[in-house]
């Protein structure tokens, strides 16, 4: 098993990449409020790249199978900052969903194992729709 040592940059990185999807989230609840999507764009960059480190950080954005998904991120970033927060964020969207889509089965185990939510997504049909998935796990 792979230890991941917690130092004090990867626990800020964790609380900023945290507060970027809530900042992300809150901007698309308020009618995508473009500073709000800004601020949450500007946290949750710097929070990956305070967690992974910003030389793996740039190896994963500038991987040739990850160009699809940067180019459209990256947009995507630049429309919400240039006042365009719908298409923006569609993009972005986009290019999130390309970039991590090889993370989903990780994330699912690792949510599996928390005490309340891990005995709710071990119901059957919560558990079959994790099924599908957790074979396809891309390595990084």
């Amino acid at each position: 098993m792979v230890s991941f040592e917690m130092n004090d940059l990867k626990k800020i990185g964790i609380g900023l990449t945290g507060f970027g999807i809530l900042f992300s989230f809150l901007g698309i609840i308020f009618f995508f409020d473009k500073g709000l999507l800004a601020m949450g764009n500007i946290l949750f960059l710097s929070g990956v790249m305070l967690t992974i480190g910003l030389k793996s950080t740039m190896q994963f954005f500038t991987k040739p199978k990850n160009y699809k998904g940067t180019i459209s991120f990256g947009i995507g970033f630049f429309l919400v900052l240039i006042g365009w927060p719908v298409i923006g964020m569609i993009l972005e969207s986009y290019g999130f969903i390309v970039l991590f889509s090889g993370f989903w089965p990780t994330l699912a185990v690792f949510l599996q194992r928390i005490p309340v939510l891990g005995w709710i997504i071990q119901q059957p049909f919560v558990a079959s729709f994790f099924s599908r998935y957790r074979g396809k796990r891309v390595p990084v």
